[in-house]
């Protein structure tokens, strides 16, 4: 295709990790992984850094977490304020794990949650707030921390598709008390799948370990306060104290994973060029409204929403851009209460969904990639000129 939605990152130096951890005969969870650990925590000026298989298990086992806290855990009917357009597990293991969901509408420009409506989101049943950074472009971070606060609330981070943004000289994911990446194929930095959690918090970092390997003690230190250890060794070796799943890393994705993080900044400084490029075709032009940086974004993909004041019709957009050999698709995964699994959800919502409407109606993204992309953008913006004047 002239104009993927994704591209591999991978070079030698991703083989000849993977030809090493073949040769060492050590496959599962080992030294790489600790290794990847304290390196992605450092980067993001974190202390702990838990890994897992996927983004996906990253966001249950932090929300398993936050409902296995010795003081004030989550509890069955708590409220959790979240964006209206988020990827499905985002809100999964909130409802998995008994919470009420309580969404509010996202700013049309950033794609982000519209914080204007936290203080009317607030109710007497609200514990936590979910923080989405939509495609590379930080939210409002330090506002919602600084409600989460006001209010005693716990700030997650779901950071799975901002790698590496910043937002006032801290990285995203540097500000919840948790938050979570994802390395899939086509993100910032990709071991294959995978995932990451981080928090400054020690409870919390014990039992992110514990959740992913089965709820087993055998992961963590000797110094833990989750449980105390007992004299009969032959039960202590195979001692589970948590209802935790079995979601480990493998050696293989960590030592991908230590040299994807050796070139992200690299990738991320290409991606901001070409971010330059698209911008200097798109802004201003009111036929389409895209993404607003809020602080420095990562530029995961270019949105593209269509002015439902022009009466574009988006179908004859879409085959133009099939017709031109480029990849689109939905801007994350749009307005979630309009998909068919929201029967299964408890939740209320602030208002109406305007501006994820809109964005589910009109909005597409098309992928950036850490190489110059000038071409297919010149591409992209010939194909979307002619076809909506």
């Amino acid at each position: 295709m002239f104009y993927e939605l994704a591209a591999s990152t991978w070079g030698e130096e991703e083989r000849d990790a993977i030809l090493a951890v073949l040769d060492s005969g050590r496959f599962t969870m080992g030294s790489r992984v600790a290794a990847f650990e304290e390196a992605f925590a450092g980067y993001h000026g974190r202390k702990y850094g838990v890994m897992v298989n996927s983004g996906s298990s990253a966001n249950l086992v932090a929300i398993a977490a936050l409902c296995h806290r010795r003081e004030r855990p989550l509890q069955r009917g708590d409220e959790v304020i979240v964006p209206a357009i988020s990827w499905a597990t985002t809100y999964h293991p909130l409802h998995q794990y008994g919470l009420k969901l309580r969404f509010v509408d996202v700013e049309l420009d950033t794609l982000n949650m519209d914080c204007s409506q936290l203080e009317r989101a607030l109710t007497p049943r609200t514990r936590a707030i979910v923080g989405v950074s939509i495609l590379g472009n930080p939210a409002a971070l330090d506002v919602m921390q600084a409600f989460a606060d006001r209010h005693g609330l716990y700030f997650f981070e779901d950071n799975c598709e901002s790698a590496d943004a910043e937002l006032g000289g801290r990285k995203a994911g540097a500000f919840g008390d948790m938050s979570s990446f994802s390395f899939f194929f086509s993100h910032h930095i990709t071991t294959m799948e995978g995932g990451m959690v981080l928090t400054d918090d020690r409870e919390l970092f014990d039992l992110l370990r514990s959740l992913r390997n089965h709820g087993w003690t055998r992961d963590l230190p000797a110094d833990t306060t989750l449980f105390e250890r007992g004299a009969n060794e032959h039960f202590e070796a195979y001692r589970f104290i948590l209802p935790g799943y079995n979601v480990r890393p493998l050696e293989i994705t960590a030592a991908i994973g230590l040299i994807q993080l050796g070139k992200l900044a690299g990738m991320t400084a290409q991606r901001r060029r070409n971010l330059a490029l698209f911008q200097a075709k798109f802004a201003g032009d009111r036929r389409f409204i895209i993404q607003r940086e809020n602080g420095k974004s990562s530029t995961f993909a270019f949105t593209i929403i269509l002015n439902p004041e022009r009466s574009v019709d988006r179908e004859r957009v879409f085959a133009a851009l099939r017709e031109a050999d480029i990849g689109f698709r939905m801007i994350t995964g749009g307005n979630f209460l309009r998909h068919d699994v929201i029967k299964y959800y408890d939740y209320t919502t602030v208002g109406e969904m305007r501006n994820a409407d809109i964005a589910h109606d009109y909005g597409f993204f098309v992928g950036n990639h850490p190489h110059d992309l000038a071409p297919q953008i010149e591409r992209l913006h010939a194909v979307l000129d002619g076809i909506c004047n």
